[in-house]
């Protein structure tokens, strides 16, 4: 009898060891089913950017996407007029993020590699669309048309510059419409390219596009500003001295600006398929001119300034300044 019981206990043993062993391997094996799932659905990017052309806030707007990158998966850096800009600005900025890399890379190691990110940065147009249709196709335009067919999810391009590059690709290849979608910063850069603007708005209306006039303005105009909130002292705080990326943000220039910033802030805090909805780069509104077109919320309680819609990102300050203050900490020595 007591031998069987020992066999007994041995077996129950065995099998026990059996089910927490089976229960680890489940465990690690959904755990690492969740990872996959969620890198999947980091929202895909490529930012057509005028860096270095006439106005420094494109440099101010690319550190703060850099420090979010492990949120995104960035398919292409594409320089974009017009002004000045070249390829080599987006690279002064990867410069001082790959001295900052290995402290980000130590807060969470799926922030990507400098050299991953010099690898996707493409020139694009260096001049502004001409003619009522584009006539050309940059590197930047090509590289739009090979990561969105290469893809099976929705592409974002959002358009920090000019929209040069992007009816170009879409000109040459309009099935990429099917998954292409568009942020763009209108205001300034729509009224120095005029042309690649009405192209896609009068040509392609079935297009989806967030075509953001004047709500960016609630980046720097309104809402809480007290204190250390202010757009020259929270530079001063927690900016200024964090990093490479830090004294390049400062060097540039000294206060928030950041007006292509609400692009990326879209898709921080939010549902990036609801432009309608609340969301750290604003709320939006449908028109008739398309099945998918969004633009500036005119209702005159969220005017700022004069800017419509520009509550819509500023009633939500300093929440994203104070979860870019905490990035931007990482990089203090």
């Amino acid at each position: 009898m007591k031998v069987f019981n020992c066999r007994r206990f041995g077996l129950m043993a065995s099998f026990r060891t059996f089910l927490l062993l089976l229960f680890s391997f489940l465990s690690t094996y959904s755990l690492s089913q969740k990872s996959s799932e969620s890198d999947s659905q980091k929202p895909q990017i490529i930012i057509s950017t005028d860096i270095g052309g006439d106005d420094p806030d494109d440099y101010q707007s690319m550190v703060h996407l850099l420090v979010y990158a492990d949120r995104f998966d960035i398919l292409g850096l594409i320089s974009s007029p017009p002004g000045n800009g070249r390829i080599s600005n987006i690279m002064e900025s990867l410069e001082a993020y790959e001295k900052d890399f290995p402290k980000l890379k130590a807060k969470n190691a799926v922030f990507p590699t400098p050299e991953y990110l010099r690898s996707i940065t493409k020139q694009g147009a260096l001049d502004i669309q001409q003619s009522e249709i584009p006539e050309n196709v940059s590197e930047g335009a090509k590289w739009i048309i090979e990561k969105v067919n290469e893809s099976n999810s929705p592409i974002y391009v959002l358009v920090w510059g000019s929209m040069t590059d992007v009816a170009q690709a879409v000109h040459a290849d309009p099935s990429i419409k099917n998954k292409l979608r568009l942020y763009s910063i209108g205001s300034w850069n729509t009224a120095q390219d005029p042309k690649s603007r009405d192209y896609l708005f009068n040509i392609h209306p079935d297009l989806w596009w967030i075509e953001n006039n004047k709500t960016f303005r609630g980046m720097y105009m309104g809402g809480d500003q007290s204190g250390n909130l202010g757009n020259q002292t929270f530079v001063e705080t927690f900016v200024k001295y964090n990093g490479y990326l830090g004294k390049l943000f400062w060097e540039q220039k000294q206060d928030i600006k950041m007006g292509d910033t609400p692009s990326v802030l879209y898709f921080l805090h939010g549902d990036m398929n609801n432009p309608e909805g609340e969301s750290w780069g604003g709320s939006f509104v449908k028109t008739d001119h398309g099945p998918n077109y969004w633009t500036d919320n005119p209702h005159i309680d969220l005017i700022e300034n004069g800017r419509q819609g520009a509550k819509t990102v500023n009633r939500f300050r300093k929440d994203f300044l104070m979860d870019w203050a905490k990035r931007m900490s990482w990089l203090k020595d």
